[in-house]
Order: structure tokens, then sequence, then C-alpha cells
């Protein structure tokens, strides 16, 4: 994480933790042109609950005032296909499908797609194809969990 990033992440995290929200993620990009901030809640995040945190952490980082010119502030939340950038984030996604691309490979291939089955301050486990393979964050280029649609009962049709 950048040092802007890490400013801005001390700066907004004890005001979300007070409106029952948790920070997921900060990211300054194009330059620092864009600042994207990732919250979370309990339960899925209504669009207009998303604006009022908006404006209220637009208000404390002008107060602040860490960007040398203009920006944007980009607040969202995760979403179902949710980038995996740090050990927290692939601690929660134990369980779920994931998409990692690796540096160098494992197994002969640096696509791994399948289930996350652990994660610690180290690395993490993914089950490919009925075998586990481990690694590293350091090994990681690029990560995120993957939304699998489950097939229903179609309307009208009864067992």
């Amino acid at each position: 994480m950048t040092d802007l990033a890490e400013q801005i992440w001390g700066l907004v995290e004890p005001y979300l933790a007070a409106e029952g929200m948790e920070l997921d993620d900060v990211e300054v990009l194009g330059g620092g042109r864009l600042l994207r901030v990732v919250v979370e809640g309990e339960k899925p995040l209504a669009v207009d609950r998303i604006a009022a945190i908006s404006q209220g952490l637009g208000r404390l980082i002008e107060e602040d005032d860490p960007f040398p010119g203009a920006y944007t502030l980009e607040v969202t939340s995760p979403g179902l296909e949710r980038k995996l950038r740090r050990p927290s984030h692939f601690e929660k996604a134990i369980g779920s499908e994931v998409a990692v691309k690796t540096h160098v490979p494992i197994n002969d291939d640096k696509h791994h797609k399948g289930r996350l089955i652990a994660a610690d301050d180290a690395g993490i486990v993914v089950a490919v194809d009925g075998s586990e393979r481990s690694i590293s964050y350091d090994n990681v280029a690029k990560a995120r969990t993957v939304f699998v649609w489950e097939k229903g009962q179609k309307r009208g049709k009864t067992a």
C-alpha cells in the first residue's frame, strides 16, 4: 500500500467504524487523481447509504487535505467478484471459488481457479481439480472471488 493510501486508511477507518462499517480497502489510482474506498457492512449497502458515507468521508478527507491537487473520491462495496489483495481478504473468502494468477508457475500453471481452502499470514491454499496448490502472497499477481450462479428450480415447477 502506498504511503498516501496508508494515510487515508488511518484517517477514514475510525469514521467508518463509528458508522458501523468496515474498511475493506483503500486504493490511490491514476497518479493520485482517484481515491477508491471500499467499505462493507453487515448487510448489503444501499445506494443512499453509500452516498451518505461518501459525503462524510469527503468532508473528513478535505479537512486533512492529503492530495496536492484535484481528485475523485469513489466509495464502493466489494461486490460479488471482489479483488483479493490483503491476507484479511483471503481469510474472508475461505470456502469461496477464486481465480488466482501467479507470477511463476505452480504445477506448470500460472492460472489457478478453484475453492480457497486456507489462508494465513504467509499465503493461501487453493483446491484445483482435486489437488491442493499452496501459493505465497509474494507469488500472487492478481486474485479475485468468482461468483458461481446456483441453478435453482424453475418457477411454477414442483418437485
